[in-house]
């Protein structure tokens, strides 16, 4: 399978009569595809009117140019015989930070003629051969010209940029062993409006279950968050939320992803996740970070403190928590908090409950996650998430501890098709006013196998465990992510 990525620049090089057409018509858009002989048939008086090449020829640059501007994949369906005309598309798309392809067709001579004989405007024997010709010459040197290569094999397919543009993971990271798997649920008007939430936050909870997901997280907001959707749109209370999927659920750990430690008293907090650890019968998770957005702080009148004090009180968290959950109760005095005494009745069930902090602040947060957490959560890219990983391994070793006992997850939104048809379908369903390859690459929209392969790298980095969101979410598209886990399972 090939795999080119999408924005990019694909410039189909072949004689006519070589199967450019027909090859991509079967693998992209019709609005994808700027097709020299279509734009004669518009300014012209058909597919082949030669004299109407030059205004053809002038719709299709300026496609080009406004294509590339805007950052869309574009597949010119030329000959792409012009070297002039190639390098200005080539220099349209470099201006515009996409990649540059060429696809070459290599059809013999016979084949050609053949299916030029068939059409009911055939292009003449002679201009076939000069066509050969040139694309006898002009390939060997397409990379010259900074043109990546790909051959037209039968499985090539655009895909997110992310899923091909990924470097390997370095030598000097340690793959962990297996790859886990968590879902998270970010947004509730995707799962059905209040009358259905109950029913089909249950049914989700016990797919995700069913199929294999580690863990279920929820998002500690009191409002929606800007992109994920409108301040309107609703929001549970995640706590309430958590000890609902508790008694629905068996096994599947909770948490929220994360929780802002500036909502709540740090000490009381420690007892509303003590209170899931039971009655959830041991499978709470503890995700914190010094949250981020001021707008519901405002909106509910809590005090939103500078970063440095937030990180403070982060920082004291991350001690107090554990006090408060393990036994006696010994006086507690931090940066900002200070308590005569951490009693927390009844104990959680876990003798230790797993704290994950959410943020990537190089300086500050992840010494924070090398001192005190038992994870850290990275979103981004491939290389964002490596680039973490160094930084945290270097905190580590400043504070003597082994890298292994912190554990790494990556959050993502990933959008599965069973194929690539399957991929076009859900993007199309789901993308609105938003442009399909925009909205693709916003939500890594991929086939299972796509995604088995990206999550791969991410385990040779040194990701443990990858949380998923779902923008189709619901019980079909959980139970398709099911496969996915099973790649890493069995």
């Amino acid at each position: 399978m090939t795999r080119i990525p999408s924005p990019a620049l694909v410039v189909l090089v072949g004689a006519s009569g070589s199967g450019k057409s027909t090859w991509a018509e079967s693998r992209f858009g019709t609005d994808e595809i700027v097709s020299t002989d279509r734009f004669r048939a518009i300014v012209g008086r058909g597919r082949r009117d030669i004299e109407a090449s030059d205004d053809a020829f002038a719709v299709v640059e300026q496609i080009v140019a406004a294509r590339c501007g805007r950052g869309l994949l574009t597949v010119v369906d030329s000959t792409g015989l012009d070297d002039a005309r190639r390098t200005r598309w080539v220099e349209l798309a470099r201006d515009a930070g996409l990649p540059t392809i060429a696809v070459p067709f290599l059809a013999d001579r016979e084949t050609c003629v053949a299916r030029n004989r068939e059409r009911d405007d055939p292009v003449p024997v002679k201009i076939i051969d000069q066509q050969l010709k040139k694309v006898a010459q002009l390939v060997p040197n397409l990379t010259d010209e900074g043109l990546v290569v790909v051959e037209p094999d039968a499985d090539l397919r655009a895909v997110p940029a992310a899923f091909v543009a990924e470097r390997p993971a370095p030598a000097s990271f340690d793959r962990p062993d297996g790859l886990s798997f968590a879902l998270q649920l970010p947004d509730y008007g995707a799962i059905g409006d209040r009358f259905e939430l109950r029913e089909n936050l249950a049914e989700i909870a016990r797919t995700a279950e069913a199929v294999g997901f580690e863990s279920l997280w929820v998002m500690d907001h009191l409002v929606q968050i800007p992109f994920v959707g409108r301040p309107w749109l609703d929001m549970l209370e995640s706590y309430t939320t958590l000890a609902y999927l508790a008694g629905v659920t068996d096994r599947i750990r909770l948490g929220t992803m994360v929780t802002g430690i500036t909502f709540r008293n740090v000490a009381h907090l420690a007892k509303i996740i003590a209170t899931l650890d039971v009655v959830s019968g041991g499978r709470a998770e503890a995700g914190i970070g010094a949250a981020w957005f001021a707008h519901e702080h405002a909106a509910y009148g809590f005090d939103f403190p500078p970063d440095r004090e937030r990180l403070d009180l982060l920082e004291d968290a991350l001690q107090l928590l554990p006090a408060m959950w393990g036994a006696g109760a010994k006086p507690f005095v931090g940066r900002t908090l200070s308590l005569p005494e951490t009693t927390c009745y009844p104990r959680p069930l876990q003798e230790h409950i797993p704290i994950l902090v959410g943020g990537a602040g190089e300086k500050r947060t992840l010494r924070l996650v090398a001192q005190y957490a038992d994870a850290c959560n990275f979103r981004g890219s491939f290389d964002g998430v490596v680039r973490g990983i160094e930084v945290l391994h270097r905190h580590c070793a400043e504070v003597g501890r082994p890298v292994d006992e912190v554990r790494v997850t990556h959050l993502d939104t990933v959008l599965v098709g069973d194929d690539a048809a399957g991929v076009r379908s859900a993007v199309d369903r789901l993308r609105g006013r938003r442009g399909a390859p925009e909205y693709a690459a916003a939500v890594n929209a991929a086939t299972l196998e796509d995604h088995v392969d990206r999550f791969g790298r991410f385990a040779d980095a040194g990701v443990g465990l990858c949380v998923v969101s779902l923008p189709d979410v619901g019980v079909e598209s959980v139970e398709r992510f099911g496969q996915v886990i099973e790649a890493f399972t069995s």
